[in-house]
């Protein structure tokens, strides 16, 4: 009783992509829906909700949220994008104004290390790179389909850029390869990212898109690829890495308040088994 709901925000995709009703594309089905579900098995004791940023959705997500007595804070609002993304953070802001709600909002998803490692599982599913089972750890083989050069994409502005970064130099260490951040949106950014490999002897470059999917629409990676002479993979989608990222993103507004805290020795579950016998 009294945890805040935690709301996943899910992104809307660039302006002139939304359909009739407001509603952007969703390549990876009912995103939100997707999210929740993953997202209650790391906080199966909090209610979640999840609404469209920008649409009908989310404002009525949050609308019964206004502030209330003996509550530190009635909601927790994390925004399910891999880095900021202005369009996404404006959306709830209007959100949170329109409606009164006595919420927090968190940081993107990214940057986080566990970002490189699903972008690292989308170029192994497109088998532009391979993986060990075990550890992930990409042994690249000479041949026309393994990639020697990776173009990270972002969405969202610059900051997102800047997060994405990170990204990019985590998955350079698992690869052994160069690989580089660019703006999905900015043709001078992506030039830049693709000169710069090319400079490097890149041969066989791939774009990597570090996107859930609605904020930059699937149709448009492979022919922006192409255009570079490179192929595409397809964007994160969603899965339970993002779902444990969301949950860590709600914990770490609860530690701040001090109502969520880490169990004491006490309070830990005792061991069980032969070895654990209470005698």
């Amino acid at each position: 009783m009294g945890t805040p709901t935690l709301i996943l925000a899910i992104p809307t995709g660039p302006a002139g992509e939304r359909g009739d009703t407001g509603e952007a594309a969703d390549p990876a089905g009912d995103i939100g829906s997707q999210m929740v579900d993953l997202v209650r098995a790391y906080r199966p004791e909090v209610a979640i909700r999840h609404g469209r940023a920008g649409t009908a959705g989310l404002t009525e997500a949050l609308a019964d949220l206004g502030p209330r007595e003996g509550h530190p804070l009635r909601g927790v609002v994390v925004p399910v994008v891999t880095a900021p993304h202005e369009g996404t953070a404006a959306a709830i802001n209007a959100a949170v104004e329109q409606t009164g709600a006595d919420i927090r909002v968190t940081e993107a998803l990214g940057p986080h290390p566990m970002l490189a490692e699903v972008v690292h599982l989308r170029l192994a599913e497109a088998g532009f790179v391979r993986a060990d089972r075990m550890r992930l750890i990409s042994v690249v083989a000479p041949g026309t389909r393994m990639t020697d050069g990776v173009v990270v994409g972002a969405a969202g502005g610059a900051e997102a850029v800047n997060a994405t970064g990170v990204t990019a130099v985590l998955l350079a260490a698992r690869l052994g390869i160069t690989v580089l951040p660019a703006d999905l949106g900015d043709p001078a950014s992506l030039d830049h990212a693709f000169e710069q490999l090319r400079a490097a002897g890149c041969s066989r470059p791939v774009l990597a898109p570090s996107v859930v999917g609605p904020e930059f629409p699937a149709e448009r990676l492979e022919p922006l690829a192409q255009r570079y002479g490179a192929r595409s993979c397809a964007p994160l989608g969603v899965g339970s890495t993002l779902a444990k990222i969301a949950a860590l993103r709600y914990a770490e507004v609860l530690n701040t308040l001090g109502v969520d805290t880490p169990p004491s020795v006490e309070e830990l579950p005792a061991p069980v088994g032969s070895r654990h016998r209470r005698e």
